[in-house]
């Protein structure tokens, strides 16, 4: 009990010594300014304006996850239940090379053709659907987020004719390579779904990505899906099919160009060619985006804030070596490895509640500013919300004990600076600048103390959704909580190599 006094004693100790010092104070003040000022900055659009026409913000999926649900749609109604059958014969594609010169030939790789089963033609309703994909195969996907691939037959031949029935608000996909022995690739629940659906037959592409000479590109790409005469059991009231763009447009994942045209075609015989643009997936970072933001755009400033908090941090020891008065404090606090954990516990403690304080004020005003703009803000949930905005403060607070460490192990104010702005800020702005390749940026921030940045990253990753995952969009090689525990690692190293050197060696 009585160390435990002595130490809060030795802690209130330092913190009296911090706040004594203004220019720490203001120090600590300036750092969440400069996260503040420099996120909403650097997240203002050229000439202060964003897109035209006001921001309208993302469908969201059943499960409330930012979605892209547009593609062309040819349908009828389904009452209660019922199947629908159809051979798939073939899907080609059409995308811009990037010279304004339309290309023929196979679909994009997560281009799309099927059947589909839809609560309704508002975005983000639920759905289920078996489809012919470009370069992945047979799939069934529901509800954006979920996706299966179908199994190959025994004899090895591609599935073709695909299958889904539904009974009540369960959906079942089936394939088969010769129409007659069937497989089932997997079954969705869909709660809410009504007694009256829309089903039919659907195309979709994402983008076609580009190789330009600023990096890589997306452009307009449409998917065509040749069926055979579709199958129907159950009630189907409606005479004819109709066709529909699903969306309104083809979306942030996919588009139409003047001579990219989405529709389909009924043949005497029955058989369908359907052509769309877009998607049916969740939405993801990168270009696949569109002119959006996340949360972490917002904290973009943090870089600027951990300088000064490093500084801080640094000269928080260092100004003792430089004065003599460590010696004053060993003198009164015996106890070397309590003096330096009492500083470690009074920096740490200061930077936690600027970054926190920072990231509380810049993530509201920079999604107020963004939308009022007519940008979109990807939307988060609570937890990831707060764990961002936490997250934020133990990155400033890890940061600054680093600081401090390397400080107190190498008693020079401007060396342990440069080491901390080299090894923390500098390696996370070559990385998410795009200045390097990806793999050389995916590198820096796994073995570096800027991992920890990745503590900020909210944007998910699909496998089933084309887009750029590298830090220049947003994306952390590591998870958060694994990229701050790296950043851990390095302080705990530093404070213990500075420990060591404070016990064997003269202050």
């Amino acid at each position: 009990m009585n160390r435990t006094k002595t130490f809060a004693r030795l802690i209130h100790a330092e913190w009296t010594k911090f706040r004594t010092v203004r220019g720490w104070v203001l120090g600590t003040v300036a750092a969440a300014l400069a996260t503040v000022v420099v996120g909403l900055l650097g997240t203002s659009a050229p000439g202060g304006e964003g897109p035209p026409g006001p921001a309208t913000g993302f469908p969201t999926g059943p499960g409330g996850e930012p979605v892209n649900d547009s593609f062309y749609f040819v349908h009828r109604t389904l009452h209660g239940d019922g199947s629908i059958t159809v051979p798939a014969l073939s899907l080609t594609g059409l995308a811009d090379d990037g010279h304004g010169r339309n290309t023929g030939g196979p679909a994009q790789p997560w281009a799309k053709a099927g059947i589909i089963v839809k609560k309704d033609l508002v975005q983000g309703s639920p759905y289920a659907a078996v489809m012919l994909t470009g370069g992945h195969g047979v799939r069934m996907q529901y509800d954006y987020t979920q996706d299966r691939a179908a199994p190959v037959a025994a004899d090895g031949r591609s599935p073709r004719w695909l299958r889904l029935v539904r009974a009540g608000d369960t959906l079942t996909g089936f394939v088969s390579s010769d129409g007659t022995h069937w497989s089932q690739v997997g079954t969705a629940r869909l709660p809410g779904l009504t007694g009256t659906v829309q089903a039919g037959l659907f195309a979709a592409s994402p983008q076609a990505r580009q190789s330009t000479a600023v990096g890589v590109g997306f452009g307009p790409a449409v998917a065509t899906g040749a069926f055979g005469r579709p199958a129907l059991q159950g009630t189907w009231p409606d005479p004819r099919w109709k066709g529909t763009q699903v969306g309104g447009d083809a979306g942030t994942s996919g588009s139409y160009s003047t001579t990219m045209k989405a529709g389909f075609t009924e043949e005497p015989d029955g058989t369908f060619t359907v052509t769309g643009a877009g998607d049916i997936a969740p939405v993801v970072g990168g270009p696949a985006m569109g002119p959006a933001y996340s949360p972490e755009n917002f904290l973009v400033g943090a870089f600027a804030g951990l300088v000064v908090v490093t500084a801080v941090g640094t000269v928080f020891v260092t100004a003792e070596y430089r004065r003599g008065l460590i010696r004053t404090t060993l003198t009164a606090h015996p106890g070397r490895g309590r003096v330096l954990t009492a500083k470690a516990v009074t920096v740490g403690a200061t930077a936690f509640a600027a970054g926190l304080a920072a990231a509380a004020v810049v993530l509201p005003l920079g999604e107020q500013g963004a939308e009022s703009r007519g940008f979109r803000v990807f939307p988060v949930d609570t937890a990831t919300e707060w764990r961002v905005t936490v997250g934020t403060a133990l990155l400033f607070a890890a940061t600054a004990v680093l600081a401090l460490s390397l400080g107190a192990l190498l008693r020079r104010g401007a060396a342990a600076v440069a080491v901390v702005i080299a090894s923390t800020v500098l390696p996370y702005l070559l990385a998410t600048s795009a200045v390097l390749p990806a793999g050389a940026s995916e590198w820096l921030l796994r073995v570096t103390p800027a991992a920890g940045f990745a503590v900020q990253q909210t944007l998910p990753r699909y496998a089933q959704v084309v887009s750029v995952y590298e830090p220049s969009t947003g994306y952390h090689p590591l998870t958060p909580w694994e990229g701050f525990a790296v950043l851990c690692g390095y302080t705990a190293l530093a404070f213990g190599l500075a420990l060591t050197r404070l016990r064997r060696s003269d202050a």
